[in-house]
């Protein structure tokens, strides 16, 4: 097990790894005071070999590094890749592929929704890892041998994991049920910062056109606010301030101050003005250019809904495959709703193991029921001459 700081040594270690058919990949990094991860150290693993990379060594160029992401002949294995490839992205404008996320993998499995690393491991290897490091500064110089070894633990398990699902998805002919998700992970759509778009995520929490069209106005402003000064959106507002804003939308700096949540004496300064700014903008925005609020499904579609998440689960448990996998509440509402949505449940492997039977259902071709206290799918003839 080794750790490397120099450049020549780094060029070596990834030629080698180059001639594999696949490496595994795990990142340490910070990013509790920063928007932007700071990474610290980068692990990787060969069939043969592994290695942490010091990413704070001073003159440590990475370009080997991301030469070997680039490489299209070597699957690069991850669990939760999201934030890994993030980092990845952000240093080297590269999307590591083709590409393998265990976590996926495992929802496809039977090990659950979001399977954490130490769990997969144990289920699979047998192995306790020691996580007595994982809280640790992975920013301060030197790493200690137990940092070191907790480190590169976690890309050397990382091989029998992909191994041991790789080969039950082969058995099974699902490896390609996977394409899906590993597209959105590989789509730098995913990585991308859109200060425009940063609204979305909370789009949920108002009620009201105007109070919409205001929060947009205020979520591009402090996730650009953000960005520039690399720091967490909280540090600029919270969640709960710029919702309480977009709301009351002062339109002057004693409206603002006169908020109870919002930080005292913040309107005096340079952002006070901005975001009593972003508040006229959103006000006089044209109705045309602010986004339907959707409201959630009531009514008659909502039992259907009711029933078509009893039906996902036992798909769910019937199939081993994750619900959240499977199908959203979203899809199911979408559905619910339209026999034709445009809805992932609908489309390729989903359609066939639970997208058809959902249609059914609707339709009344479909009948759930208990048996020996399991819920079972029986065909609308069946249901007919079930006993009472």
């Amino acid at each position: 097990m080794k750790l490397l700081t120099e450049n020549d040594e780094l060029i070596a270690v990834c030629e080698r790894f180059s001639r594999h058919e696949f490496v595994t990949v795990d990142t340490e990094f910070l990013r509790e005071t920063t928007f932007w991860p700071k990474v610290c150290v980068i692990q990787i693993a060969s069939p043969e070999e592994a290695v942490a990379i010091d990413a704070l060594a001073e003159g440590i160029d990475l370009s080997p590094f991301f030469s070997l992401m680039a490489k299209t002949d070597v699957v690069k294995v991850f669990h939760a890749a999201r934030q890994d490839i993030e980092i990845i992205w952000r240093l080297g404008r590269l999307i590591p592929a083709p590409l393998f996320d265990t976590q996926v993998a495992a929802m496809v499995c039977g090990f659950g929704e979001q399977a954490s690393y130490l769990d997969l491991v144990k289920a699979i290897t047998r192995a306790n890892l020691d996580k007595s490091s994982r809280f640790t500064d992975w920013s301060r110089r030197p790493l200690s041998e137990a940092q070191i070894d907790y480190a590169i633990a976690d890309v050397t398990h990382l091989r029998d994991v992909y191994v041991a699902l790789r080969n039950r998805l082969q058995r099974s002919n699902r490896l390609d049920w996977l394409d899906d998700e590993m597209q959105t992970l590989t789509s730098t759509d995913t990585y991308e910062q859109h200060p425009e778009k940063a609204w979305e995520r909370l789009r949920h929490r108002v009620r009201k056109p105007r109070d919409l069209a205001v929060l947009m106005e205020l979520a591009a402003w402090r996730e650009y606010e953000a960005q520039s000064r690399d720091v967490p959106r909280s540090r600029v507002l919270k969640d709960d301030i710029l919702i309480e804003v977009a709301q009351a939308a002062p339109r002057n700096i004693d409206a603002l101050a006169n908020l109870r949540a919002f930080p005292k004496g913040m309107e005096r300064s340079r952002a006070g003005a901005e975001i009593v700014a972003c508040v006229e903008r959103g006000v006089d925005r044209d109705p045309a250019t602010i986004p339907k609020i959707e409201r959630s499904r009531r009514g008659a579609s909502g039992a259907t809904v009711e029933l078509l998440k009893v039906l996902l689960r036992q798909v769910s448990e019937e199939t081993g495959v994750a619900a959240k996998m499977i199908a959203t509440v979203e899809d199911l509402e979408e559905l619910a709703g339209d026999d034709a949505a445009d809805t992932q449940a609908l489309k390729g492997w989903r359609r066939t193991i639970f997208g058809e039977k959902a249609l059914e259902l609707k339709r009344g071709q479909l009948a759930l029921t208990v048996e020996n206290g399991k819920v079972v799918t029986l065909d609308w003839q069946d249901a007919a001459t079930a006993p009472v």
